[in-house]
């Protein structure tokens, strides 16, 4: 008989984890779902429709859940994990939506093991603006969501695959990685894109200041650019401190791009580089 989940905890409802809720219920998930978070936030959360049940306490939230995500940001997750190894039963599925997922993964180990299960997770779906204002229940809808199991074997584990079936019933996609893989790719293909986003809007803060550049003039690709200068700091600062050596090369690869592109921009060389930009364009477009 095929493993299925009953009760469903969320431990933080911002955006991510108030869009799993909202995804579950939306989807008719027939299963408890309880959140966990500050009291507030739970009141909104259950007038929204969310959740079913909302703890303030953790053990109490965690207690007789089959499956636990971990919905907060990257350093209380490494902080969550030890605390909850005592509350959750030994047959639960434990995973977590962190952007990194290395240390996450390697604190898993370190404290669950197999009993309970911990899974690494990482949806790659989001906004700039975070909260549970911002969540909606089709935030997952065809977006991938990567998968970083502590070993290959538990890739077969039925609490596995009912997450993976869970995941796709909420219109995601999931992707088997490496944590350490998962890391080095999401350096150059998010956190990297966030820092030249917010590099460039600070610059221009600056600019802007100093040499009056009018924002009248910013038209469609600089406010496309800018987009992800939104994101609050407090969600990045632990994002930047657990992926810093990935991070800082893929800064230091683009800096020798853009230098390169410097010493260019009165030659043919330049065109090299535009045509190279759309030919990954066009595989973007291709990807299913």
């Amino acid at each position: 008989m095929a493993f299925s989940f009953h009760r469903v905890t969320i431990v933080g409802l911002g955006l991510i984890g108030g869009s799993w809720g909202l995804a579950l219920k939306k989807r008719g998930f027939a299963g408890k779902v309880v959140g966990s978070d500050r009291r507030e936030i739970l009141d909104h959360a259950l007038a929204a429709g969310a959740i079913d049940e909302g703890c303030e306490n953790l053990a109490e939230a965690a207690g007789g859940a089959d499956l636990l995500i971990l919905a907060t940001p990257v350093g209380a997750i490494l902080d969550l994990i030890p605390r909850l190894k005592p509350l959750v039963p030994s047959t639960a599925l434990v995973t977590d939506v962190g952007s990194t997922k290395r240390l996450i993964c390697q604190r898993g180990r370190e404290v669950f093991g197999h009993e309970p299960l911990f899974l690494g997770g990482h949806p790659l779906a989001g906004k700039e603006r975070s909260g549970f204002e911002s969540a909606f229940a089709d935030l997952f809808e065809n977006a991938r969501y990567a998968l970083t199991p502590l070993s290959p074997d538990h890739l077969a584990d039925p609490r596995v695959q009912a997450f993976s079936e869970l995941i796709e019933s909420i219109g995601a996609r999931p992707f088997v990685s490496d944590a350490s893989a998962h890391d080095r790719a999401v350096a150059f293909l998010s956190h990297l894109p966030q820092l030249i986003s917010t590099g460039l809007s600070s610059l221009i803060a600056e600019q802007g200041s100093e040499d009056f550049l009018p924002l009248e003039l910013a038209a469609t690709g600089f406010r496309d650019m800018t987009r992800l200068a939104e994101s609050p700091y407090a969600v990045w600062r632990d994002i930047c401190l657990t992926n810093i050596e990935n991070i800082q090369s893929a800064i230091e690869l683009l800096i020798e791009k853009l230098e390169a592109m410097k010493l260019h921009l009165s030659d043919r060389e330049l065109e090299r580089e535009f045509k190279q930009a759309q030919k990954l364009r066009d595989r973007l477009r291709d990807l299913p």
